[in-house]
C-alpha cells in the first residue's frame, strides 16, 4: 500500500530537505559518511533520474497529482514516504509555486574520474566557473541534443544537480555523463589525446568552422564564466582559440547560447 502522508505539521523534520535546507546543505547532507542529496522537480526530471539509477528517499506531491502526473512513478515505490497537500499548502511550505506537481528527494552518487568520463569519447565540453545554475542546465540540454558525449566542470561551477539546473536541463543532467575536475584537467585531457578549443574573442582566434578544428579526432570545447569568459591562462594553454562570427556589432553571446552554436558545429 502506498505510504501517503498528508502534511499537517510544517515543522516536521522530514520536510526540511524540501523547505528549509539550502542547496549547499543538501550537497553536504550526509558528510562525512556518504554523498549528499538533491531535489528533482517535475515527473519528467524525476523519471530521468530514476532511469539513471538515482535512489529516491521521499516524494512531495500536490494531492491532485497522486492519481495523475505522479501516479506512474509512485507505483514503483510503494513503501516510499509520499508527502502530500493541496497546492496552496505546498506553496506555503516550499516558498515557491509547485507548478510541476512533484518533487523528489534523491541520493547523490559518487562522481567518476575525468578518465572514466572521457574514455571512448570524441566530443566533450568543459565548463570553467559557470556559476549560474540556469546556464548550467541549458548547456547540458544543448550538450545532450547536439552530440557532446560528456561534460566536465571546474570547482567554480554551479552543481548540475541543483534543482534549477536539473529542471532547466529537462533532466538531461542525468543522461550526459559529467564530473568535477581539478586544475590539471588540461594535462590529463592531452594525455588522453584530446585537443582543447577555448571559446573566446582573441586576435588569434580561428572561426568555428575551421576545417582543421572540425577534423580533430578528439576535441574538448571549453566555455567560460558569464561575463568574464575564460581565464587568460586557460586560453593560452588550449590548442585552439575559437570564435563565433557575429553580426550587427554584437561581440559575444550568453554562454548557454554560445554552447549551443559550438556544440552544433563541432559535435558533428
Amino acid at each position: 500500500m502506498q505510504n501517503i502522508i498528508h502534511i499537517t505539521d510544517f515543522s516536521a523534520p522530514q520536510l526540511d530537505v524540501y523547505a528549509r535546507l539550502s542547496e549547499n546543505q543538501l550537497l553536504h547532507y550526509n558528510e562525512p559518511h556518504g554523498d549528499g542529496i538533491f531535489i528533482a522537480e517535475s515527473p519528467n526530471v524525476v523519471l530521468r533520474a530514476l532511469d539513471a539509477g538515482y535512489k529516491p528517499l521521499s516524494f512531495l506531491v500536490e494531492d491532485k497529482h497522486l492519481d495523475t502526473q505522479a501516479k506512474e512513478i509512485l507505483a514503483l515505490y510503494q513503501d516510499m514516504p509520499v508527502y502530500t497537500a493541496p497546492f496552496d499548502t505546498l506553496t506555503q511550505l516550499t516558498g515557491f509555486k509547485l507548478t510541476r506537481g512533484m518533487l523528489a528527494a534523491m541520493q547523490r552518487k559518487a562522481l567518476p574520474s575525468l578518465e572514466e568520463i572521457c574514455l571512448g569519447k570524441r566530443r566533450i565540453a568543459l565548463l570553467e566557473n559557470v556559476m549560474n545554475p540556469t546556464n548550467v542546465g541549458a548547456i547540458f540540454r544543448s550538450a545532450a541534443a547536439l552530440n557532446m558525449q560528456a561534460v566536465l566542470l571546474t570547482d567554480g561551477c554551479s552543481n548540475p544537480l541543483y534543482r534549477r539546473a536539473s529542471r532547466v536541463s529537462m533532466g538531461t543532467v542525468f543522461q550526459v555523463p559529467w564530473t568535477f575536475v581539478e586544475d590539471d584537467w588540461q594535462q590529463r585531457l592531452k594525455l588522453m589525446g584530446f585537443k582543447t578549443a577555448a571559446m573566446a574573442l582573441s586576435d588569434n582566434s580561428v572561426s568555428i568552422d575551421n576545417p582543421q578544428l572540425m577534423a580533430e579526432e578528439k576535441l574538448a570545447v571549453v566555455l567560460g564564466t558569464e561575463g568574464d569568459g575564460l581565464a587568460a591562462k586557460t586560453i593560452a594553454d588550449c590548442d585552439y582559440t575559437v570564435k563565433i562570427p557575429m553580426a550587427h556589432g554584437v561581440d559575444s553571446l550568453n554562454v548557454a547560447a554560445a554552447s549551443a552554436v559550438a556544440f552544433w558545429q563541432l559535435g558533428r
